[in-house]
């Protein structure tokens, strides 16, 4: 039995990089001590999501555009070390697009990395979208990653566990509600829609699931923290609550994953040729 030892975090984070690679730090120094193997931090962790989900555009520059192969994620492998990180930010596309993305990262530098596709409200102001889900291997296991909304699409986890991915690994910067907002973030329906997604996910496809979001405040957004670790049956095995903090858990992930899907084998048992519409064209 072969045990991994995975956490996700829930922190603030906001446009000043060097601060931002100072929380990082904290926080992989934090993790290497209680034995963690697998980080995942929020979207957005280098340089800050959007100020408003209105008119960002409008309000600022956004986050700064870092090269995947540039200096920034090189340090970020740095400071991984020998735990599989995995961290959002703005990607300098080489097409001259920016991406919303989370790049996966160890010691020896890029594992992986995506750029969110479903984009909410006016994100698209800000950013181009991605076209792709897809898994790939790492020290920890076989990882897919996905941003935040991207969440809210059951295909795009569906696309993951296709691919093999043992673990599914969120990373948001998921707000409160804007209208009706609650007092209490524990009680805000946006909250409850984050959980039960997360949830979901690791429980439709039998896999692990990390969940990593922003806390606190940034610009006008109100941030639902609930970083999570779910096994393949859809139970919270850690969670830090709308606060700040780091949620860790333990798991046998090869294990977990042949006990979950042992009698009732979700991927297995589909019947992909009845899921067309009459009249639609099988793609």
């Amino acid at each position: 039995m072969s045990t991994l030892r995975m956490a996700a975090v829930a922190a603030e984070f906001g446009r000043d990089l060097e601060e931002d690679f100072a929380i990082a730090e904290r926080l992989i120094k934090e993790a290497r001590e209680a034995g963690v193997r697998l980080l995942a931090l929020p979207e957005a962790c280098l340089g800050g999501y959007l100020l408003s989900l209105d008119d960002a555009a409008e309000l600022d520059e956004g986050p700064p555009a870092l090269p995947l192969d540039g200096p920034e994620i090189r340090r970020l492998a740095s400071l991984a070390g020998e735990l599989t990180v995995v961290a959002g930010y703005c990607e300098a596309g080489p097409d001259g697009n920016r991406y919303n993305s989370v790049v996966c990262v160890g010691g020896d530098g890029v594992l992986g990395n995506h750029r969110k596709v479903h984009q909410p409200l006016s994100e698209d102001a800000s950013y181009a979208s991605g076209d792709r889900f897809h898994a790939f291997d790492t020290p920890v296991g076989r990882l897919g990653m996905m941003i935040c909304y991207d969440k809210a699409f059951p295909e795009s986890a569906r696309a993951l566990a296709l691919d093999g991915a043992e673990i599914g690994v969120c990373v948001s910067a998921w707000p409160g509600a804007r209208t009706n907002a609650a007092t209490n973030l524990a009680e805000d329906r946006w909250k409850r829609r984050f959980d039960l997604f997360d949830r979901a996910r690791a429980l439709e496809n039998q896999i692990v699931w990390l969940s990593a979001n922003q806390s606190g405040t940034f610009g006008s957004l109100r941030f639902v923290g609930s970083a999570k670790v779910v096994d393949p049956g859809g139970e919270i095995l850690a969670d830090t609550g709308v606060d700040a903090g780091m949620a860790i858990a333990e798991l046998d992930v090869v294990q977990a994953l042949e006990t979950a899907r042992r009698s009732m084998g979700h991927l297995r048992d589909r019947r992909p040729d009845t899921y067309t519409p009459a009249g639609a064209v099988s793609v």
